[in-house]
């Protein structure tokens, strides 16, 4: 009986090694696109490549500027020290201890000026950045140089600014146009 179980075990085995066989037999496809191409690449004609350039032979080079100045050593030139800027005091100066009003942290290109509105006295319309409309008057200042408007009118806004100029200060004068809202 053990004989027989070996016996079909050994023929098992024989038949799975046949039956792998005849698979990849029957998988292999013909080749005979990849011939037909192999023979193309080998059949076109060779190119022949240029020839190597030839060289320039090398020519000697005397360095004849050893009696010059070294160009690694600076130069030292005395320059006299410049004399410190004279400050003028002409007296205008922003005021630091009053408290800085809401649109005073926006520089003045960011303000739009929308219109007026009178209510026992003048109020000009500022849009801020965030579309909030604010009313000031004369007095109120505005944008990031210390402008107290000056003159309110229909279609302008006027500024007094006190602007950073040397070591000093100065004053000019700003309008704001009136914005048209479509």
């Amino acid at each position: 009986m053990m004989n027989i179980s070996i016996s079909s075990h050994s023929l098992i085995q024989k038949l799975i090694l046949l039956s792998m066989a005849f698979l990849l037999v029957a998988c292999s496809q013909p080749k005979d696109d990849l011939q037909a191409y192999v023979a193309e690449v080998k059949a076109r004609q060779v190119v022949d490549i240029p020839p190597i350039p030839v060289m320039k032979p090398y020519e000697k080079f005397s360095y004849a500027a050893a009696e010059l100045r070294d160009p690694f050593v600076p130069t030292v030139i005395d320059v006299p020290e410049p004399e410190p800027e004279q400050v003028v005091d002409n007296g205008i100066q922003p005021n630091e201890n009053r408290m800085k009003e809401i649109l005073e942290n926006y520089p003045l290109g960011d303000l739009q000026y929308v219109g007026t509105l009178e209510q026992e006295s003048l109020w000009a319309l500022i849009r801020a950045p965030d579309s909030t409309i604010h009313r000031v008057q004369i007095g109120n200042y505005m944008g990031l140089n210390h402008g107290q408007i000056v003159a309110i009118s229909e279609t302008q806004l006027t500024l007094k600014e006190i602007v950073p100029e040397g070591n000093g200060y100065n004053e000019r004068e700003t309008t704001v146009p009136v914005v048209e809202i479509n």
